[in-house]
């Protein structure tokens, strides 16, 4: 079996990761894997393409800015990628982001339209069924479930500064998104499933497969975090972002510094400069970290996993803390809760700051009974190696059943 994973990062990220991990899983098991991405550093790997630039990604960013038209530009550098497809000429093409200022998907959906090949497309976010926007719940926006326009999130990702193009962008992403006659779309969450049922895309078939982490990686260990910052005999209440913005909940965690005791601290991983030298004294803030065993170890020295998210799909942190022994406290936002159940979490209603305090205090009335609960449902429904084999299953449905027509 012959597969190309096309998305826009590889080996850095959530989904690239996702994608580097799925590419090793084939390889070992004898398939031919191959990548094509387009941005982030280089790679030596075997069968993995690079086929984008930093200028032409600063170009696509300008274009998107100024038009509001993500994803309409790098059009030679697709065209170029699409001449590799077909010399690859994979059994299977599957698609990850195909946003991020590196494609242009009215090329690559014209192709895919004329090759035939089955498709498989994991959407990590709702981008590909609105006029502009990745995620929508903050400003209980429900206009794509219909038609986009007045799109009132333009200063989000993709943040357009002059236009709002977003009714052209929605009737486009309609017309070739629904094009392809074989396509199988996956999402991370039920949650997400439930949405695109809503969306132009409800007559694909949808099928929900988790991420999944290494429990290998991602396991308890004893370390010095907490003699490094002092904090021996404190509550530690930990809270964990790539990027700290309004909707993955910091305004929380700074109306939880003014409730919490003085033997109770907040721990902040992924924060800026600025972020990092406003913060009250009861807070710890780490800068974003691509050292992994350093996010271990601070997993695994906190008592409690504090998930304020607003809007999310399912996120791969709620999984690396229980991974590592420590419970959960979620919003009931996206598809946040799905992670967790009644033994290693405590759901609580969305911007609800209450309940939430309430929630770590639960949790620290009993912490020592959740770790090995919290350790033993992520080996059983979330190690990595089994939701891979996951997708490779349904890629030998797919293509068996492509055959058969």
């Amino acid at each position: 079996m012959k597969v190309l994973q096309i998305n826009s990062v590889y080996k850095f990220g959530s989904t690239g990761n996702i994608v580097f991990n799925l590419h090793n899983l084939l390889v070992e098991e004898g398939h031919d894997s191959y990548v094509g991405y387009g941005r982030g550093e280089y790679s030596n790997d075997t069968n993995i393409y690079k086929f984008s630039n930093k200028f032409d990604m600063y170009l696509h960013v300008l274009g998107s800015r100024i038009f509001d038209k993500h994803g309409l530009y790098s059009k030679k550098i697709t065209e170029e990628f699409i001449q590799k497809i077909k010399k690859i000429d994979p059994d299977i093409i599957h698609l990850h982001n195909i946003h991020g200022y590196y494609v242009n998907y009215e090329i690559l959906f014209k192709f895919l339209q004329k090759f035939e090949k089955p498709v498989v497309w994991t959407l990590h976010d709702c981008w590909s069924f609105t006029g502009h926007c990745a995620y929508y719940d903050f400003v209980d926006c429900k206009k794509w479930q219909e038609e986009c326009y007045s799109c009132p999130q333009l200063d989000e990702y993709p943040k357009s500064l002059f236009f709002d193009n977003s009714r052209e962008n929605f009737v486009l992403k309609k017309k070739l998104f629904t094009s392809l006659k074989n396509m199988t779309i996956v999402t991370p969450s039920q949650w997400l499933a439930g949405e695109v049922k809503k969306s132009f895309l409800k007559d694909f078939p949808v099928k929900v497969i988790n991420n999944g982490i290494d429990v290998d990686m991602f396991q308890e260990t004893q370390n010095n975090f907490r003699k490094k910052h002092s904090l021996e005999n404190k509550f530690l209440i930990l809270g964990v972002a790539s990027v700290w913005e309004e909707r993955k909940g910091l305004p929380y965690f700074m109306q939880l510094a003014d409730k919490i005791t003085k033997n109770e601290c907040i721990v902040l991983v992924g924060l800026n400069e600025q972020q990092m030298q406003n913060l009250p004294h009861n807070i710890i803030g780490i800068k974003r970290t691509q050292n992994l065993q350093e996010l271990v170890d601070i997993y695994s020295s906190v008592d409690v996993f504090v998930n304020p998210t607003l809007e999310d799909n399912f996120p791969t942190t709620n999984l690396e803390s229980l991974a590592c022994g420590t419970p959960v406290v979620t919003f009931d936002s996206g598809g946040s809760k799905e992670s967790i159940d009644n033994f290693c979490g405590i759901v609580v209603e969305k911007g609800n700051l209450e309940a939430l305090y309430k929630a770590i205090l639960t949790i620290k009335d009993s912490r020592e009974d959740y770790s090995q609960r919290c350790r033993r449902r992520v080996e059983k429904s979330f190690n990595k190696n089994d939701r891979f084999n996951d997708y490779i299953k349904l890629y030998n449905i797919i293509i068996q059943n492509s055959r058969k027509r």
